[in-house]
């Protein structure tokens, strides 16, 4: 594959993974997630990266770098796309692999993401392709 992975920083550069983004998270409009990257980028450690192929943006990942006592020293998979029209090509697997490089070469022992319920498809492609261990259940409430 002809393919490059990049980081996004610019506003351009963010705005420009927003179709891609929107795919999975659908419920947020551009004027919210250009204000919710920068923030999380501002406050939170948040990276935003695209996977590039043939000059266009296939694949989007954003992720942080944590510690807690559970998981001590690891990057928190936030957002990880696919758009939709290039699914089955192996981005997600390339993109999942470069963010366990990045966590490897910043010293963090481990990746973890949530994925959600009715996401099945994606649960085979975490646990049996790219051999994730299913540890926990998220919980939510809304306040």
């Amino acid at each position: 594959m002809g393919s490059t992975v990049k980081q996004l920083v610019t506003t351009t550069e963010i705005a420009a993974a927003y179709p891609i983004m929107k795919q999975l998270r659908t419920h947020v409009d551009e004027n919210d997630y250009m204000m919710l990257v920068q923030e999380a980028m501002d406050k939170d450690g948040y990276h935003l990266f695209a996977l590039y192929d043939a000059g266009q943006i296939v694949a989007v990942t954003g992720f942080k770098p944590m510690i807690t006592l559970y998981y001590g020293r690891f990057v928190w998979v936030c957002d990880l796309v696919t758009d939709e029209v290039k699914r089955s090509n192996g981005y997600g697997e390339q993109l999942l692999q470069f963010v366990e490089k990045w966590a490897k070469k910043h010293q963090y022992t481990s990746v973890a993401l949530s994925s959600g319920l009715q996401r099945q498809h994606a649960h085979r492609f975490y646990e049996h392709q790219l051999d994730y261990e299913k540890v926990s259940f998220v919980f939510k409430k809304n306040i």
